[in-house]
């Protein structure tokens, strides 16, 4: 596994650009396919705007989660905690992808999905700090964020539990589009530890019978949990983006940006043209444990971490596109950090200063009042845990 987790970056600039701002990237390499007759385009162009907002955009993730990382440490933020420090460039790039019409349902590791889907890094603080001004309130911590304006819905704490919902999102995107137009697709990412769930296929199969704009996308990390993709899949290759059988698959390098955007282009395409379902694996990496009670060093080595640091890291790479092209140089690069987690914690600090959110927030947005969906109506009893904690409301 060491030798592959070593490779050098696939997507190289291809000839120098012919005027400062744009270039071409080569990605020959970076994709799989099964069951297709077509496949992503082996090169792409990306302009210095384009590189300069994903660099900024995965830098963000990363800092983020490394304060989560530190806060969670002090103890203001407890329980489970899942960072996706690694796989920065799989969000970024599907969000380019898509447009806010597309439906987005992920796993427990969603801090940095609900950051790039409509959120901020102070709303996402607050919520893992568990404060009113949150991203839900504070009710739903680090597993459970969700915007429905942006279509995202959500982190799901049930292991593969999202899939299934995944695909009703779908069913409902081709129901409310017109016959003949493009629908909008409804992704359902999960790891590679819940893909040999049932429900993930008894889903897959309900969405090729319909020929849903569903797209299975598992986030290959190389672990579930702790326990290695060689030790726990019976597929001698590990390749995910194959489990589908009949169902087409794409494998993308998951470490590389540009890999990503455009591979999940071609994924949206097939989808939205009214193809059917298809299967995406992203081959990537996270550098911290499963969680944050996961040391991740025991079934894995330092030297493994490091040399994927060294060799694949998703931000590293967008640098180096920056600055081999000339659009950017080291010293500008160091700047934009540099204010990036001047920005961050000045986001944490403003998140901890959010109030505890009231006792009314336990029955809020639990029963509906005259079938609204805005307005709560208060529960004359609450049962809690302890019963002499129970919330009475005469």
């Amino acid at each position: 596994m060491l030798s592959q987790l070593t490779r050098r970056f696939a997507a190289t600039t291809v000839a120098p650009a012919a005027r400062r701002g744009m270039a071409t990237f080569d990605l020959e390499g970076t994709f799989k396919t099964h069951n297709l007759d077509t496949a992503p385009p082996t090169s792409t162009e990306a302009t210095e705007e384009e590189l300069l907002d994903y660099f900024k955009t995965m830098y963000t993730m990363r800092r983020m989660e490394i304060t989560c990382d530190n806060e969670y440490k002090a103890r203001a933020i407890r329980g489970f905690c899942h960072l996706y420090d690694g796989q920065e460039a799989i969000a970024t790039g599907i969000n380019d992808a898509f447009t806010q019409e597309d439906s987005w349902i992920t796993s427990y590791r969603c801090h940095c999905v609900a950051l790039i889907r409509g959120g901020s890094v102070e709303k996402v603080l607050a919520e893992l700090f568990g404060l009113q001004n949150g991203y839900t309130k504070g009710k739903g911590g680090s597993m459970h964020f969700y915007n429905k304006e942006h279509n995202f819905y959500g982190g799901q704490g049930i292991v593969g539990a999202q899939v299934p919902v995944g695909v009703g999102l779908a069913f409902a995107n081709k129901y409310k589009t017109p016959e003949g137009e493009h629908m909008p697709v409804a992704l359902s990412a999960y790891g590679d530890g819940a893909a040999n769930q049932g429900q993930i296929w008894e889903a897959a199969n309900m969405a090729a019978l319909w020929k849903l704009p569903a797209i299975f996308c598992c986030e290959n990390n190389s672990y579930g949990m702790g326990t290695s993709v060689e030790r726990h899949t019976s597929n001698p290759d590990g390749d995910y983006y194959k489990m589908g059988n009949a169902i087409p698959g794409v494998k993308i390098d998951g470490m590389n940006v540009l890999s990503v955007r455009e591979g999940m282009k071609f994924v949206k395409e097939y989808c939205a043209s009214g193809n059917g379902p298809i299967y995406v694996e992203m081959n990537t990496y996270r550098y911290h444990g499963h969680s944050m009670s996961d040391p991740g060093t025991t079934y894995r080595s330092r030297d493994e971490i490091a040399a994927t640091r060294s060799a694949r890291d998703p931000i590293e790479f967008v640098k180096k596109c920056l600055i081999e092209n000339n659009m950017k140089d080291e010293a500008e690069l160091k700047e934009i950090e540099k204010s990036i987690r001047k920005e961050v914690q000045a986001a944490a600090k403003k998140a901890k200063s959010s109030p505890i959110p009231p006792m009314e927030e336990l029955y809020n947005y639990v029963y509906a009042e005259d079938g609204t969906k805005e307005k709560a109506e208060k529960q004359k009893f609450i049962r809690m845990p302890q019963y002499k904690n129970s919330v009475q409301n005469a």
